[in-house]
Order: C-alpha cells, then sequence, then structure tokens
C-alpha cells in the first residue's frame, strides 16, 4: 500500500540568513533553481539568502526567498525519495510554494510571482504604519470577540492566522495594535508581542493588492495538479486553475484557517514533510496531530526525511 503524505510549505516568519546554503554547496539541481531565480527576477539569491543584509525582512524579498528554498527541499526529496504528495498545504505564502509541489505552477514562475505579490502587498501598506501581533493562550471567539469590539469602535484589526490552539496572529494599522496588547492580556493572554512585520496580511488593507495579483495568476497557473492543495480560505482541497484563480486573491485578505486544515486532513495522511528553512510548522503541530512529521532544510535533514519515510 503507498504512504500518503502531505507536503507541507511554510510562510513568512521562517526565513533566516544561512537558508538553503547546505543545499547549494552540495547540490548541482540547487545551483541551477537559485542562478534561475536570480536571472529571472534579477535578486541575488545567493547574497539574500546567505549574506547578512536588511532585505531579507522585507516582504517582497522575504516571500520569494522562502518559496525557493522550500522548492528545492521538495524538488531533492522527491529525486532522492520518488514519493510524490497526496495532498500539499501551505501557511500563507507556502500556499504558493505547495501549488508548485502539485504542478500547478513552475517553480521558478512562482518565484517570480510572489516577488509580486510582496510589492503588491508591500505598496498597500505604504500609506500607514501597519504590523501583525501574535496572541497567545486566548481562545479563537475570545480574540475574535475583541477585535470586532475594537473595529466596532473605529479601530483597524483582525484575525487573520489561527495557527494553532491558543496562538491567533492578528493584523491590522500598527497603532491600533499596540493599544490591543494590554486589551489582550487583560482578557488573559498569556501573551500579546508585536511581530516584526512590515504589511499586515489577510486583512481588508490588501483589498487592492489582490486586484494587482489576479492578472498574474491567470498568467501563470496550469490546469496540472498532480495532488489537491488545502485553500487557507477555506480548509477544502482544490485541483484546478479555475478554483485556483478564484481562491488565491481571496488569500491575501481572508485568514489563514491552518490549524482547521490540519484537523481537515489527518486521517487522511500517514506522514507529514515540512519543506523549507526550519521546522515553524512542525511547532504548530505539535498538538494538533500524533502522525510523524518530518521536514527538509538541509542535506542531513533530506537524508534523515527519505530513510524515516522508507521505514514507516
Amino acid at each position: 500500500m503507498s504512504k500518503k503524505i502531505a507536503f507541507l510549505f511554510p510562510g513568512q516568519g521562517s526565513q533566516a540568513v544561512g537558508m538553503g546554503e547546505d543545499f547549494y554547496n552540495n547540490s548541482d539541481i540547487a545551483r541551477q533553481m537559485i542562478e534561475a531565480a536570480s536571472d529571472r527576477t534579477s535578486i541575488d539569491f545567493a547574497r539574500l539568502m546567505f549574506e547578512e543584509n536588511d532585505l531579507l525582512s522585507q516582504t517582497e524579498y522575504t516571500q520569494p526567498a522562502i518559496l525557493l528554498v522550500g522548492a528545492i527541499a521538495k524538488r531533492l526529496f522527491e529525486d532522492a525519495s520518488a514519493i510524490k504528495p497526496s495532498l500539499a498545504l501551505g501557511h500563507s505564502l507556502g500556499e504558493f510554494t505547495a501549488l508548485s509541489s502539485v504542478g500547478a505552477i513552475d517553480p521558478i514562475d512562482a518565484v517570480e510571482l510572489v516577488n509580486l505579490r510582496g510589492k503588491y502587498m508591500a505598496e498597500a501598506c505604504s500609506m500607514q504604519p501597519v504590523g501583525m501581533l501574535v496572541s497567545l493562550g486566548l481562545d479563537d471567539k475570545s480574540v475574535e470577540d475583541i477585535c470586532q469590539a475594537q473595529r466596532d469602535a473605529g479601530k483597524e484589526v483582525w484575525a487573520v492566522n489561527y495557527n494553532a490552539d491558543g496562538q491567533i496572529v492578528i493584523a491590522g494599522i500598527k497603532k491600533d495594535l499596540q493599544e490591543l496588547v494590554d486589551i489582550l492580556k487583560e482578557a488573559g493572554a498569556r501573551r500579546a508581542m508585536l511581530l516584526d512585520m512590515s504589511v499586515a496580511s489577510h486583512c481588508p488593507l490588501l483589498d487592492s493588492a489582490a486586484d494587482k495579483l489576479a492578472p498574474k495568476l491567470q498568467e501563470m497557473l496550469k490546469d496540472e495538479f498532480i495532488a489537491p492543495v488545502i485553500s487557507n480560505v477555506t480548509a477544502k482541497p482544490y485541483s484546478t486553475k479555475a478554483e485556483a484563480l478564484e481562491l488565491l486573491p481571496q488569500q491575501l485578505v481572508k485568514p489563514v484557517l491552518y490549524k482547521q486544515s490540519i484537523a481537515v486532513i489527518d486521517n487522511d495522511v500517514d506522514a507529514y514533510v515540512e519543506f523549507g528553512h526550519g521546522a515553524v510548522l512542525k511547532g504548530l503541530n505539535r498538538r494538533a496531530t500524533k502522525k510523524p512529521h518530518l521536514n527538509v532544510s538541509d542535506m542531513a535533514s533530506l537524508e534523515a526525511a527519505v530513510e524515516a519515510i522508507n521505514n514507516l
């Protein structure tokens, strides 16, 4: 019986200097993909990812770098194991890496696409200081009710990332988020902390970015899914270009239903493999599933993941 493997891909926040460098130093395929992405976008990805700089935290550079490392990790894993995904799921930006993993978009096209996505997001957020905040220890409804009360009072804050039970990210205007810190703590939050983010993702502040992204999606997406992708917007699978064209612009302005997605798919998979720097999603999944969770972030973890999958 074939193994049912869910391919997982992280979003912004997983980036770090040195990401992908071990792949680059030890794999011709990795070097070729990094060079192709650099030629396509005029971004020197080797310098961006391997040397200290101020660009890696800017969303138009962060997004393509994270996607590129995830796509490389996935390619090397498939070459080493011959395992294809039963389904793919990405967190926020990671949904685009997931699409490339199932053949719905060429990986280098995807690098270009999310570079543009980042530019559109930055432009949409350039008129006023915005940001994101993480709340720990409060249930979903408490956070949603607090955000709604703040919006009723004229503030602009939205619950946008449902990462795990008791962990929700809120996006909005920075000064409104700063005021929210004490409100959340008074309501019982164990922690409420502003994140190092220059954009306000997955909320109505990105309406203009969604409009700009739609034509590029039409141009670059293909109707060649080898497996379903789980939508951040609905927590349900989709497997056609038409569905992707409808869902992906919405993804910019609607919440990421990550923990809900894991709950939906967990009974249908034997293991999870996370591709990209670090193991952010493994941390989120720790309480949500008992299934094996492997990560591929360098050559050593690649070898370990292939061996573990073969022994399932």
